[in-house]
């Protein structure tokens, strides 16, 4: 069942609580409706195997150890969906009725459910009271072993002799039909757990409270039996980040080294330094506070806009350059305090407005992007929120914090655009082009056009995959065979395959 955004999940799910308890008296008999897990489809963050390498232990036994003690001890944690059970044996009290002995008696097959279903029950009889105080009457009557079975009553004969489940059927213990297959590096069937997280938890959490939950069990697993991980995601994640936040602190570093050398004054560059930091800051409060986690794409987000966020305070600084340049060329030596703070308010009026309204056009340039729905609007939407709200501070900050610390913080002399020898070269080197294209206007419109069409084949090559590619540096395998496969089939195929992925 999904829910709408903006739905109050909790009121759904009562609603849909009391729709199932109103549909299950119209269902048959034995069919009871039930919630799924609060999970999404790649919630699988944490698969892992019960092993016994000595052979002391069965499938069936493992299988047990992973349904009745390791899988109810992790579906209590926090953040902790499901627990699913992959592979092993499910022990079970099988009945193989004979049916001459039932013809025989004139037992019909469902006299036969009925009773082993009755006779696997707890019954109350109300109370008794006995020295001032009441006791509760319960009959349990669960089963505990094949003579407990073997012993429920079908029926009465007309002389009043009871006929015993063991008279028409034998009682034995046996595997339940297995409708899938664990396989461990090709030695063999495993029985396995996948910890499927709940929808909405932060991955990295909750695979640190499973592992920490699975030290704390191992103590009590049979000597032999180990846990094996199988995949963790936890290493995928931290890679990320680690990744993302060296190149953040890369890309915050070249911006800053990129603003001193352009700028040529070393103060003006601690304006862009302050000021971009604060927007990123700013990011991550609203990203905090709308509970969106600092994962691979939307930390990718502030990596984007980290390059586009300081354009506002650059052009802000070298308008309010030129202002106090042009102040000492027809004043000479430094402006006073008063007339200082005047420029700088003259400089920030004349690009304020349109900085800030060119930040907010970059801002809006990611709204296309809240409309991609289902895998690709999970993956994507994070991205774009934190560029956008990145971009929103920056922009916010040009015309509040940016004047303020140029005021404060432009001191001393301030070199001219031709005082800074990459400036002159750069201008040197643009001026022929700029006069040419100037000269040939159609040329220069015949020649973007002719790049533009050049550009047709490998766009033509780009294929349909939306989703980018991401290494993790783990290999899934995923065999796909045809309908009707039998499990014991389907096991020595996997045996097969394994050796052949060891062979490579």
């Amino acid at each position: 069942v999904l829910f709408a955004d903006g739905t109050d999940p909790y009121w759904a799910r009562s609603r849909v609580l009391e729709y199932l308890s109103q549909a299950a008296a119209r269902l048959p008999e034995g069919v009871r409706p039930a919630l799924g897990p609060d999970a999404t489809g790649v919630g699988w963050i944490y698969p892992y195997a019960l092993a016994d390498r000595a052979g002391g232990h069965d499938l069936a036994q493992l299988r047990s150890l992973q349904d009745w003690f390791l899988k109810f001890e992790l579906q209590a944690l926090d953040g902790v969906a499901e627990v699913a059970t992959i592979g092993g044996m499910v022990k079970q009290y099988q009945v193989v009725v004979d049916p001459l002995r039932l013809r025989g008696y004139g037992i019909p097959l469902m006299m036969v459910e009925k009773a082993i279903r009755e006779g696997n029950q707890e019954v109350g009889g109300s109370v008794v009271e006995m020295a001032e105080a009441e006791y509760m009457v319960r009959a349990t009557g669960y089963v505990k072993s094949i003579g407990d079975l073997e012993r429920i009553p079908v029926m009465t004969t007309k002389d009043g002799t009871a006929v015993l489940l063991r008279d028409v059927a034998e009682v034995r213990l046996g595997p339940e039909m297995r409708r899938g297959i664990g396989e461990l590096d090709g030695e063999g069937e495993a029985v396995g757990g996948v910890v499927v997280m709940r929808n909405g938890d932060n991955a990295r959490e909750t695979i640190v409270r499973v592992k920490a939950k699975l030290d704390e069990l191992r103590a009590g697993l049979p000597q032999g039996v180990e846990i094996v991980t199988t995949y963790d995601r936890s290493s995928l994640i931290q890679r990320a980040v680690d990744h993302l936040k060296g190149k953040l602190l890369d890309e915050f570093l070249v911006v800053a080294l990129v603003c001193f050398v352009f700028l040529f004054h070393v103060r003006s560059g601690l304006i862009v330094v302050i000021v971009t930091p604060i927007a990123v800051a700013s990011a991550f409060i609203v990203m905090r506070a709308q509970g969106i986690n600092a994962n691979v794409m939307s930390l990718g987000g502030i990596a984007i806009a980290i390059g586009t966020l300081v354009d506002a305070a650059i052009v802000m600084i070298e308008n309010a350059h030129r202002k106090l340049e042009a102040w000492r060329h027809e004043h000479g030596g430094d402006p006073p305090s008063a007339a200082r703070w005047k420029l700088v308010v003259d400089a920030s009026v004349e690009v304020g407005p349109a900085l800030f309204v060119s930040l907010l056009i970059i801002t809006l340039s990611f709204v296309p992007v809240f409309a991609l729905e289902a895998q690709a609007g999970r993956m994507f939407k994070p991205l774009a929120y934190t560029k956008t709200y990145a971009m929103a501070a920056a922009a916010a900050l040009a015309i509040t914090l940016v004047p303020v610390l140029m005021g404060y913080v432009i001191r001393g002399r301030i070199p001219g655009e031709q005082a800074n020898p990459i400036v002159r070269w750069l201008t040197v080197a643009y001026r022929p082009q700029l006069r040419w294209a100037l000269r040939w206007p159609k040329s220069t419109i015949a020649l973007a056009a002719l790049a533009l069409v050049a550009t047709a084949y490998p766009v033509s090559r780009l294929g349909g995959e939306f989703m980018p590619p991401l290494d993790e540096g783990d290999l899934l395998y995923m065999p796909t065979a045809l309908p009707g496969l039998s499990a014991a089939k389907a096991a020595e195929l996997l045996q097969l395959t394994d050796r052949m992925i060891k062979s490579v």
